[in-house]
């Protein structure tokens, strides 16, 4: 039998940075509990195996990563580029409906907000100024996906890149979060994350063929 190569130390602020409203959490000392949380929220069972994590990552995908998170990343991006600031508040209204949200809620404003102060220099984006302006004025709450959207179509990015590069980290989130509890090799991490994420550029591909936002 081989003998594991060293844990995989790396955690998911290293990642991915401090954009993502879960970063903090899952690289916080007491990972797995962080992980019971999120597996409550998604009503599976808690990790503490690699079946488990596998489960987590699944019901991730399929619960709040494909139907909810890249669709808003989406239509933030179309809104922007159409300059469509009522559609784009009344979306972020929208999201906070959205009760499977309600456990992020707070860390998906906070990260949001943050990263869109960092494009208040952009004095030329008005359309950037005027989202900013409504979510200080309470308007709006500057969802984390939406900001994100906002910020590939201010680039100029792909979004198909985005949204994969989006999908791609918050897998590596939730998996380098527990590998150290799990004591997991960084060569089991990759195997992990390739298996969770082989069919993500085809469902990518699905949602950019659907209709664009109204």
């Amino acid at each position: 039998m081989l003998k594991r190569t060293q844990v995989a130390l790396n955690d998911a602020v290293e990642w991915l940075g401090d954009w993502h409203p879960l970063a903090e959490q899952l690289g916080s000392a007491d990972g797995l509990l962080e992980l019971g949380t999120v597996s409550a929220c998604l009503r599976i069972g808690p990790v503490l195996d690699v079946s488990s994590l596998k489960s987590l990552l699944q019901s991730y995908q399929a619960q709040v990563l494909l139907p909810i998170e890249l669709p808003a990343i989406q239509t933030a991006h179309d809104h922007c580029r159409r300059n469509e600031l009522r559609e784009l508040v009344m979306r972020d209204q929208e999201l906070s409906k959205v009760r499977l949200l309600d456990n992020f809620a707070a860390a998906s404003r906070r990260i949001g907000q943050a990263q869109l102060q960092k494009l208040r220099p952009l004095r030329d984006e008005r359309f950037v100024q005027r989202y900013l302006q409504a979510v200080e004025s309470g308007e709006a709450n500057g969802w984390h996906t939406l900001v994100y959207g906002l910020t590939l179509a201010v680039y100029s990015l792909p979004v198909t890149q985005g949204l994969l590069g989006y999908a791609h980290q918050s897998a590596r989130g939730f998996i380098y979060s527990a590998a150290r509890p799990l004591r997991l090799s960084e060569h089991e991490c990759r195997d992990i994350f390739n298996e969770a994420c082989a069919d993500l550029p085809q469902a990518i591909e699905l949602l950019l063929r659907q209709p664009a936002a109204a």
